[in-house]
C-alpha cells in the first residue's frame, strides 16, 4: 500500500521531479564517468607497460646530488661492454644496448616549429633497436640507416603534417643536427602522448650522448630464472654505480608518471561533482519540500483514515528513493558517454585510448549509486520529517503549513552562532603568523561561514530582498510589488533556492580575488625587484638551454650583458649539522645588477664575492648570521665550505627559499663540464641602445630554438598572466557547470512555485492583471532571488579570496586585487540568468484559463 502510494505520487509529479533528476544524473555522471575513463586508462598503460617492459632494465644508479637529465644535466649513460657481461649471465637470452634521452628538441626545418607532444608528455629520441617486446612496428619505410636518416612515430608526423623524405631537425646539447624522415612507426597498443624518434645507434650515441655508451641496458630472460633473481645476478656482476628495475618496477614507475597526469584530471573532475551534489541537494530540499507544502490536505486526509507519522515520512522517503535510483541509473549510462567523450579529448592531444573496450569494474556502479542514492536520501530526509508533522486537522486547512516559530527561532540562533564561529575563524587565518596555520585555520573558517550562511539565508531574505525589490514598484506598478512580495513570502524557500547560486558564486569571487592578487603583486615584485629588460627561458616543463642558445644569445648586438643562471643539486649543512637538500641558483656575478633582491641582513654583492645567500626562514630556524660558515656538498666527495654573505626576507617572491651563488665559486670544485645547462638568461640593453631593437634582435638570434621563449619585463608580465588565467579559466569553468545545476533550481522553484499559486494566478488574472504582467511579476521574482544570491556569493567570497590572500601574503602575495570588473560582471550575469530561468515558468504562469486556476484545489 505505502509502495503503491509513494509510485502514484511520484509519477503525478514527474513533471515536477524532472529537474531535480537531472541535478542528480549531471553529478552522478560525473563520478562514473570519472571513474571508468581513468580506470580505462590506467588499464590501457598498465598493458603497454606490461607488453614492452624488458625482463631488466640496468642503468647508472641515481644521485640525487648529480643534476639529471630533466635538471639540464647530462643523460646517465652506462659502458658498452655492459651488453657482453650481462648477456653472458646465466638465464639472459639477450641483452641489448639503448639510447634514449627526453632533452633532445624536434623541430620542422620548414616552419620552425617544435614536434611534439603538448600535453606534458616526453619527446623521446634514441636507437632504433629490434627487441622481442618492441612497443612500435615499422608501417612505412625503413629503419634509418646512416647520420642522416631518423624515423618518426605516426601520431606526430600526422600532427606536424610530416611524411617519408620530409625534413626533421633535433636539437640537443651538443648542437643541432638535421635529418631525412625514412621511416614511420605504430604504436601497437596505445600511444601515451609521446613523441617517439629513432636515429641508428652510432648516431644516436654521438648526436644525443656526445660518447660510445648506452642510457640502459635492456635484459629478456630465457625463463629459467625470475626477474628478481636476473636482477640481484646482474647488480653482482657489475658492481657498484648501477641501478636494475624488473619489470614489474618499470611498470610502476612508468605508471606513477602517467598517472600523476590522470590524477589530477580525475581530482578535478571528482571535484565539481561533489559541488554539484551539494548544489543539487538544495535543489532536491526545495523540490520536496514544496510538494509537501502543495500535498498538506492529501497527507492530512491520509493521516485522518489512519496513516501513521511513519508511514507517511516512509512514503516521501520511498518517492525520493525511486528518484535516486532513477537519476543514478541514467547518471550512470551518461557516465559511460562522458567517459568517452574524455577519450576523444585524450585523442585530440595524442594519447589514444580505445574507447572500444571502457573498464568498468564493481566499484563504478557502487560509486553511483552509493553517491545518487544516499545524497537524495540526505536531501529528501528534512522535508519528509515536516510532512510526517502534519496532523489530520490539515485536511481541512487550505494548502501550506504555517512555519514552526520554535524552530525559526533555532534556526536563526544556529546560523548566527555558526556565521560568528566562521567570522572568528577568517580573523584568526588572517593574523596567523605561520602560512600552514593561517591555511588550517582559512579551512574550517571557510566551511563554517559556508553552512552559517546557509542556515541563516531564510533571516537575510527577508531583508535584503525588501531592499532589493524597493524600487520594483516604481518601475513595474503591480507586477514588481507582488514580485517582491513573493520572493519574501517564503524565505526558507528563497534562502534554499538562492545558496545553489551561493556556492558557485562564492568560489568563483574567492578565486578572482586570489588570482588578482596573485597576479598583481607578481608584477610588482618584477617592477620592484628585477633590473634586467629581458628574460630567456624554456617554454615547458624541463627545457634548458645548450651552449649553442648561449653563444647565440650572447652575440646579439645592443646588450650590455647576459647573465646565466643554473639549478645546481646541493645540500646545504648549517652549522648546527643540520642539512637540507636543494638545488642552488648558480648565476654569473651580473645576477647582482639583475635583481634587488630584498635582504634581512647582508647584500648579494656579499654573497656573490665567494659566499653564498641564504632564506630568512632556513636562517631562523637553524640559527644562522651573516659571516657563518655553512657546506655545501655536490656529490661525488666535492664539497666546499662559504660564508653566508646575504639573508633573503621570506617576503621575496622571486628568489623565497632559494640558496643563491656565484657560478665561478661552484666551478672551484665542480668542473664547468659536469654543471647543468642553464635555465634562464637574463639580458640588459647597453646604455644607448634600443631596447625595442634590442629585444627584436635578441629574438632574432634565437629565433632558430622555437622551445624557448624572449620577452621582455611586459612580456614576462604578461606569460604570468596567461599562466594564472589557464587555472583561474579551469576553475571557471568547473564551477560554471555547477551554476547550471544552481539555475535549474531557480527554474524549478519557479516551476513547483507557480503551481502551488494556481488559485491565486486565477484571481490575479480576474480582478484584472493581465498577462503580460503575471510573466513579468515571475520574471521579476527571478530576478531579486538571483542577485539576492549573487549577493551573498559575492559578499562570502571577497571574505574568502581577502583572507586568502592575507594568509599568502608572507609567500609573496602582498598586494590585495579586489576584480571589480569581475564582481560587476558575475551580479549583471545573475539578473540575467534569472531573467532565463523564468522565462518557462513565466510562459506557463500566463497560459493558465482563468476559470481552470480559480477551481483548482
Amino acid at each position: 500500500m505505502l509502495l503503491k502510494t509513494s509510485l502514484r505520487s511520484f509519477f503525478a509529479h514527474k513533471g515536477r521531479m524532472v529537474l531535480s533528476l537531472i541535478a542528480v544524473v549531471l553529478s552522478v555522471a560525473f563520478v562514473s564517468g570519472t571513474l571508468v575513463f581513468s580506470n580505462t586508462a590506467t588499464g590501457t598503460f598498465d598493458r603497454l607497460f606490461a607488453s614492452t617492459a624488458s625482463d631488466l632494465s640496468v642503468g647508472q644508479a641515481k644521485d640525487k646530488l648529480t643534476a639529471g637529465e630533466q635538471d639540464g644535466g647530462a643523460p646517465a649513460t652506462v659502458p658498452v661492454d655492459t651488453v657482453q657481461k650481462l648477456a653472458g649471465l646465466p638465464g639472459v637470452k639477450t641483452a641489448l644496448g639503448q639510447v634514449f634521452v627526453q632533452s633532445a628538441t624536434l623541430v620542422d626545418p620548414a616552419t620552425n616549429k617544435s614536434v611534439g607532444p603538448t600535453s606534458g608528455a616526453p619527446t623521446l629520441t634514441g636507437n632504433w633497436v629490434d627487441t622481442p617486446r618492441n612497443s612500435v612496428d615499422i608501417t612505412s619505410g625503413s629503419a634509418p640507416k646512416g647520420a642522416g636518416q631518423i624515423m618518426l612515430d605516426a601520431d606526430t608526423a600526422k600532427k606536424a603534417g610530416l611524411k617519408l623524405g620530409s625534413q626533421l631537425r633535433v636539437i640537443t646539447r651538443s648542437g643541432n643536427y638535421d635529418f631525412t624522415i625514412s621511416g614511420i612507426v605504430t604504436f601497437r597498443t596505445t600511444n601515451p602522448g609521446a613523441a617517439l624518434a629513432f636515429m641508428d645507434t652510432p648516431t644516436a650515441q654521438q648526436d644525443l650522448l656526445g660518447t660510445t655508451a648506452y642510457t640502459t641496458v635492456e635484459v629478456f630472460g630465457d625463463g629459467s630464472r625470475t626477474d628478481d633473481q636476473l636482477k640481484q645476478q646482474a647488480l653482482t656482476a657489475l658492481g657498484t654505480g648501477y641501478e636494475a628495475k624488473t619489470a614489474a618496477e618499470q611498470k610502476a614507475e612508468n605508471n606513477k608518471g602517467v598517472g600523476s597526469f590522470l590524477n589530477f584530471m580525475k581530482y578535478a573532475m571528482l571535484g565539481f561533482a561533489g559541488i554539484s551534489l551539494l548544489v543539487g541537494g538544495f535543489l532536491i530540499i526545495n523540490t520536496f519540500s514544496m510538494l509537501v507544502a502543495q500535498r498538506t490536505r492529501e497527507i492530512g486526509l491520509l493521516r485522518a483514515i489512519g496513516g501513521s507519522r511513519k508511514q507517511v515520512n516512509r512514503s516521501v522517503m520511498v518517492e525520493a528513493l525511486i528518484l535516486g535510483v532513477l537519476g543514478s541509473t541514467i547518471g550512470l549510462a551518461a557516465g559511460l558517454g562522458l567517459a568517452t567523450l574524455l577519450i576523444q579529448l585524450m585523442k585530440a592531444v595524442g594519447m589514444n585510448l580505445d574507447a572500444s573496450s571502457l573498464d568498468i569494474t564493481w566499484t563504478v556502479p557502487a560509486a553511483s549509486y552509493a553517491v545518487g542514492v544516499l545524497i537524495t536520501l540526505l536531501a529528501a530526509w528534512f522535508p519528509a520529517r515536516r510532512a510526517a508533522r502534519i496532523s489530520p486537522m490539515a485536511a481541512l486547512r487550505d494548502h501550506g503549513t504555517p512555519a514552526e516559530a520554535s524552530a525559526n527561532r533555532i534556526r536563526i540562533v544556529v546560523g548566527l552562532v555558526v556565521t560568528g564561529l566562521g567570522a572568528a575563524s577568517l580573523a584568526a587565518a588572517a593574523s596567523a603568523d605561520k602560512a600552514a596555520t593561517g591555511g588550517q585555520w582559512l579551512g574550517l573558517g571557510v566551511l563554517l561561514s559556508l553552512i552559517g550562511f546557509v542556515v541563516i539565508g531564510p533571516l537575510l531574505a527577508t531583508g535584503i530582498i525588501r531592499v532589493l525589490g524597493a524600487f520594483l514598484p516604481a518601475l513595474f506598478g503591480p507586477s514588481g510589488k507582488l514580485a517582491q512580495r513573493n520572493a519574501m513570502r517564503n524565505p526558507r524557500r528563497t534562502g534554499a533556492t538562492a545558496a545553489a547560486l551561493m556556492i558557485g558564486l562564492a568560489l568563483v569571487t574567492g578565486a578572482s580575488v586570489v588570482t588578482s592578487s596573485m597576479v598583481s603583486s607578481a608584477n610588482a615584485q618584477i617592477d620592484k625587484s628585477v633590473g634586467a629588460d629581458y628574460i630567456v627561458a624554456g617554454q615547458g616543463p624541463g627545457t634548458t638551454l645548450t651552449p649553442a642558445m648561449v653563444t647565440a644569445a650572447k652575440a646579439t648586438p645592443g646588450l650590455a650583458h647576459l647573465t646565466e643562471a643554473k639549478e645546481v643539486p646541493a645540500k646545504v649543512t648549517a652549522p648546527d649539522g643540520a642539512g637540507t637538500e636543494t638545488k642552488l641558483v648558480a648565476a654569473t656575478r651580473t645576477f647582482a645588477e639583475d635583481f634587488r633582491l630584498k635582504s634581512t641582513a647582508g647584500s648579494i654583492t656579499a654573497a656573490f664575492d665567494g659566499g653564498i645567500a641564504v632564506p630568512q626562514d632556513w636562517a631562523t630556524q637553524h640559527k644562522v648570521k651573516i659571516g657563518d660558515s655553512v657546506k655545501v656538498d655536490y656529490g661525488r666527495g666535492r664539497t666546499q665550505s662559504l660564508p653566508v654573505g646575504q639573508i633573503i626576507d621570506s617576503g621575496e617572491s622571486l628568489f623565497s627559499g632559494a640558496y643563491i651563488v656565484n657560478t665561478d665559486t661552484v666551478t672551484k670544485v665542480v668542473p664547468e663540464k659536469d654543471l647543468p645547462a642553464s635555465i634562464q638568461l637574463y639580458g640588459k640593453a647597453a646604455p644607448g641602445a634600443d631596447p625595442g631593437q634590442t629585444l627584436t634582435a635578441l629574438q632574432k638570434s634565437l629565433e632558430a630554438y622555437p622551445q624557448i621563449s624572449v620577452r621582455d619585463q611586459a612580456g614576462y608580465k604578461d606569460l604570468i598572466q596567461q599562466q594564472v588565467n589557464q587555472l583561474l579559466y579551469m576553475v571557471y569553468g568547473l564551477l560554471g557547470l555547477a551554476i547550471v545545476v544552481a539555475v535549474l533550481g531557480v527554474v524549478n522553484t519557479l516551476a513547483l512555485s507557480v503551481v502551488e499559486r494556481t488559485r491565486e494566478i486565477g484571481l490575479l488574472r480576474a480582478i484584472g492583471l493581465s498577462r503580460r504582467q503575471l510573466r513579468r511579476m515571475v520574471r521579476l521574482e527571478s530576478v531579486v532571488i538571483a542577485v539576492f544570491g549573487a549577493l551573498l556569493g559575492t559578499g562570502l567570497g571577497l571574505a574568502w579570496g581577502i583572507t586568502s590572500r592575507e594568509v599568502l601574503a608572507g609567500q609573496g602575495l602582498d598586494i590585495l586585487t579586489v576584480p571589480v570588473g569581475t564582481i560587476v560582471g558575475i551580479l549583471v550575469a545573475s539578473a540575467v540568468v534569472g531573467l532565463l530561468a523564468a522565462l518557462l515558468p513565466a510562459f506557463r504562469a500566463g497560459r493558465m484559463n482563468i476559470l481552470a486556476a480559480i477551481a483548482t484545489d
